[in-house]
C-alpha cells in the first residue's frame, strides 16, 4: 500500500530522516510513534506531498488509484451545518453528486451512478450519523450551523468527515487530542474495524495497544516497522537492547584478549607476524553500538507546606454554571481529602471543566457553599492556559516572575532547568515553544507554589509517551490530592483510585473503576 525508500529530510539544517525506509501493507492499522520533535507530523506531510521531498534517491509511493484522507484543519465557523460539512468532506462523492444534477450525457450519467453505487454513496447520511454520534454529537446537533460550535467541536466534525469518506489510506495526527474518554474509546473500536489502511500518530498508549496491528517507530532518524501495539514494540526494544548488550560484552572480551596478545608479543621477533595479524583483526572488528535511550526530564511536584486535615475541601448543595440561563450542574455535594486520587469522567459538554473551575475558584458558585481551609493552595492546569502565556516574554521571564522578588537569576535558571529547559532554551520566547514545552512550563510554574491539590484538565494532549510516563511517576510521588480530567486511559488507571461521574446535570462519586465505566459507555452506544 505504501512504500518509503531511502528518505532523507532536514528542517533548518536539522536532519529528521537519514536513508529511512519502511513498507506498509494493505489493511494494516499502523501506530506512528516517536518523541516530540522527531518528525512524525513531517512524515505525514511528506506522504501527503504537502512538503517536497528534495532527496533525489528517495521515494514515497502509494498504490495506484488509492484514495488518501486526512484531517487538514478544523471546520470553518459558518452557516453550513455539521452534517453538510461532514458529507462534503468526501470530495469525490460531493463532486459526483453535484455533477449528477447537471449531467446530460447518458454514458456519463451511467458512469456517475455506477461509481456512486460502488462508493455506497446513498448510505453516507447514515454513516455520518453513526460517526458523529460516536464522536459525541447529539442528533439535534447534526443540523446546527458550525459557527455555533467551539473550535474543539469543529475539529471533531473534521475528524468525522474524513472517517465517513473512508479513504483507502487514512492518516490521523493525534486524533484523541480533541476527544473525551468516551470519544476516544469509540474511535479505538472504529479504527480496529476500519476496512482499509490507517496510519495514526498517537501518544495514547492504550489506544495504540488496542487498535493497531503494527507499530512504525521513528528513532535515531530511522523508521522501523514491527507487529503489534506499543507494549509489543517495547518488549522487542528491550530484547534487542539485551541482545546487543550481550554481544558487546562478548566483543569487548575478545578485543581485550587480542590487545593483550599484541601488547605482550609485539616486540618479540618470533611472534611479530602473529601480533600483526591480531592488530589487523582488531582494525577490522566492527563496533557494536547500543542505541542510547534519550532521557526525559522528570516532572516534580514538591510536597505542600503542612498537611491539612480532612475534609480539605467541600462543595455542599452547589449549583455551578455561568448564569441562570447557563446552569450546568445542580445540587453538587462532593468532598476532597488530602490523599485523594480522583479521575473525573463524563462526556464532553456535561460539565467536567465547569466542576474543576468551581473547585479551583476560577468560577464562582451560583448557589450552595464551598468550604476549605484558608491556607489551602490549589494548582490548576488547563489547556486554555497555553494561550495565557505572555507573548514576547521568555521562559526565564515567566519563571522569574513566579519566584519571590529579588531572587537571583542563577536560581531562576536552576528552577527552569529542573522543569526541563536548558541554559539556551530559557531564553526562548514562549510563542516559539512546542505544545509539550508549554505544558512543561505551566506545570513547572504551578509547582512553585507547592499546592495541596493538583487539578489537571487534559494535561497530556501535547506530551509524548515518555513524558506521560514521567508525569505518572510525579503524580504518584506527590503527597497531596489530585483531580484529573483526561482522555488517556493509561494515565487515569495509573494514577486514580476513584472516579467522579459528571452526567445529566449532576456530579457524584461513581462506584466502579474505569473498566466498569467504559462498559457502561459502550452499552449506552449500542442501546
Amino acid at each position: 500500500m505504501l512504500t518509503i525508500t531511502d528518505l532523507d529530510y532536514a528542517v533548518q539544517g536539522r536532519p529528521l530522516f537519514r536513508s529511512a525506509s519502511a513498507q506498509i501493507a494493505v489493511g494494516w492499522k499502523v501506530g506512528l510513534i516517536g518523541r516530540n520533535g522527531t518528525g512524525k507530523s513531517t512524515l505525514l506531510r511528506l506522504i501527503r506531498e504537502e512538503v517536497e521531498n528534495a532527496s533525489p534517491n528517495a521515494s514515497i509511493k502509494l498504490n495506484k488509484r488509492a484514495r488518501m484522507g486526512w484531517v487538514a484543519q478544523e471546520v470553518e465557523a459558518n452557516d453550513d451545518t455539521i452534517m453538510e460539512v461532514v458529507l462534503a468532506a468526501d470530495l469525490e462523492r460531493h463532486a459526483l453528486m453535484q455533477e449528477a444534477e447537471t449531467a446530460t450525457d447518458t454514458n456519463r450519467i451511467g458512469e456517475i451512478y455506477e461509481r456512486l453505487t460502488d462508493m455506497d454513496a446513498w448510505n453516507a447520511d447514515t454513516r455520518a450519523a453513526i460517526v458523529l454520534s460516536g464522536l459525541g454529537f447529539k442528533p439535534e446537533d447534526f443540523h446546527r450551523a458550525t459557527k455555533e460550535f467551539s473550535g474543539g467541536w469543529r475539529m471533531r466534525a473534521a475528524i468525522a468527515g474524513v472517517l465517513v469518506s473512508e479513504p483507502d489510506v487514512l492518516l490521523l495526527d493525534e486524533p484523541t487530542n480533541y476527544l473525551d474518554l468516551e470519544g476516544a474509546a469509540w474511535l479505538e473500536g472504529y479504527i480496529r474495524k476500519y476496512p482499509h489502511t490507517v496510519i495514526m500518530v498517537s501518544h495514547d498508549r492504550e489506544m495504540l495497544n488496542r487498535s493497531v496491528t503494527h507499530t512504525l517507530a521513528l528513532e535515531h532518524q530511522q523508521l522501523t516497522v514491527t507487529p503489534g501495539g506499543y507494549d509489543d514494540w517495547m518488549k522487542l526494544q528491550a530484547a534487542k537492547t539485551a541482545q546487543l548488550t550481550a554481544q558487546k560484552a562478548k566483543q569487548d572480551a575478545e578485543r581485550a584478549h587480542l590487545q593483550a596478545f599484541v601488547d605482550r608479543f609485539k616486540a618479540k621477533a618470533s611472534k611479530a607476524r602473529q601480533a600483526q595479524s591480531r592488530v589487523k583483526m582488531l582494525e577490522k572488528m566492527q563496533d557494536i553500538a547500543i542505541p542510547i535511550a534519550e532521557r526525559t526530564t522528570p516532572f516534580n511536584f514538591p510536597a505542600p507546606n503542612g498537611k491539612l486535615a480532612p475534609p480539605m475541601l467541600e462543595l455542599e448543595d452547589a449549583d455551578l454554571g455561568y448564569g441562570e440561563d447557563a446552569r450546568i450542574l445542580s445540587a453538587v455535594s462532593l468532598r476532597l481529602d488530602p490523599d485523594d486520587r480522583i479521575a473525573i469522567v463524563g462526556a464532553n459538554g456535561e460539565g467536567k471543566t465547569t466542576l474543576v473551575k468551581s473547585i479551583a475558584e476560577r468560577l464562582p458558585l451560583m448557589s450552595g457553599q464551598r468550604k476549605c481551609s484558608p491556607t489551602l493552595k490549589i494548582g490548576y492546569f488547563s489547556q486554555d492556559q497555553l494561550d495565557e502565556l505572555t507573548a514576547g516574554e521568555t521562559v526565564l521571564d515567566h519563571v522569574s516572575q513566579k519566584l519571590p522578588k529579588g531572587t537571583p537569576q542563577s536560581k531562576a535558571r536552576g528552577k527552569a532547568a529542573q522543569m526541563g529547559f536548558s541554559y539556551e532554551k530559557v531564553e526562548t520566547l514562549v510563542e516559539k515553544l512546542s505544545g509539550g514545552e508549554k505544558v512543561r512550563l505551566l506545570l513547572g510554574l504551578m509547582s512553585i507554589d507547592k499546592p495541596h491539590v493538583l487539578i489537571l484538565d487534559e494535561p497530556t494532549s501535547h506530551l509524548d509517551i515518555d513524558s506521560r510516563e514521567a508525569l505518572i511517576y510525579a503524580l504518584n510521588d506527590f503527597p497531596g490530592a489530585v483531580l484529573l480530567i483526561t482522555h488517556d486511559v493509561y494515565l487515569a488507571e495509573a494514577t486514580a483510585d476513584q472516579l467522579w461521574l459528571v452526567n445529566k446535570g449532576r456530579a457524584k462519586r461513581y462506584d466502579g473503576d474505569l473498566k466498569d465505566y467504559k462498559k457502561l459507555v459502550m452499552q449506552a452506544d449500542r442501546a
